[in-house]
Parts: C-alpha cells; structure tokens; sequence
C-alpha cells in the first residue's frame, strides 16, 4: 500500500505557541497498541511545543532540517539540527522551541513501553 502523508494542524500543542503541523506517516489507528504518533512535525519560527510528561511510553526526536532548542526533563536546553536525536523516556518531561528564522523538522514517534 502506498499512500500520501496527512497533515494535522494544531493550536497551542501541549500549551506551546503557535500552530504545529503534524504530517502522519502512520495514524494513530495504523500504530494500534504500538503507540499513538508516527509523524514529520514541522515548527515554523517562534512555535514551539509546551512541556509535557509521557508516562508508560517514550518518544524520540529525529532532527531532520533547521535548527530548535531542546528542553530536557532536567530543564537543560540544547540547540538541535539535522542528525539530531533527542530521546524522551518513561516519565520524563520535554519541549522543543523554534527560536530560527527556517522553519524546524522532526521526526516524532511516541510508543509504547
């Protein structure tokens, strides 16, 4: 099966600013118990994610254009950019901010421990 990536815009994500554009490579649905987000997630200048806690699932970051920062669970911020892995574990919290002028995108999948 071959099929188109679809694109979910969201308000405020996680209480971050701006719009975030989720394109699905996989739904929610598709993933089944494996997990809930399969997703190229593109933050435009000055959006960012809010932080947030994942609880019994973990959720890696891909970097894959521009440049972000990254907020650990320790509340340490790191720049990001392309071949970037940002790794959030079990009960750890995290948010990602676009500070650029570019936009910034990511590969995020959260699954199921």
């Amino acid at each position: 099966m071959i099929r188109k990536e679809e694109c979910t815009s969201v308000e405020n994500l996680m209480g971050g600013k701006g719009t975030v554009k989720l394109y699905h490579i996989q739904t929610k649905e598709e993933l089944g118990k494996a997990g809930r987000l399969y997703a190229r997630v593109v933050l435009e200048p000055g959006c960012s994610i809010g932080w947030h806690r994942h609880t019994g699932e973990t959720e890696p970051y891909y970097i894959l254009k521009g440049e972000g920062t990254f907020i650990d669970n320790d509340g340490s911020r790191s720049t990001v950019t392309p071949g970037d892995i940002c790794t959030i574990e079990d009960g750890q919290c995290h948010s990602m901010e676009n500070n650029s002028s570019e936009p910034l995108e990511f590969i995020g999948l959260v699954y199921n421990l």
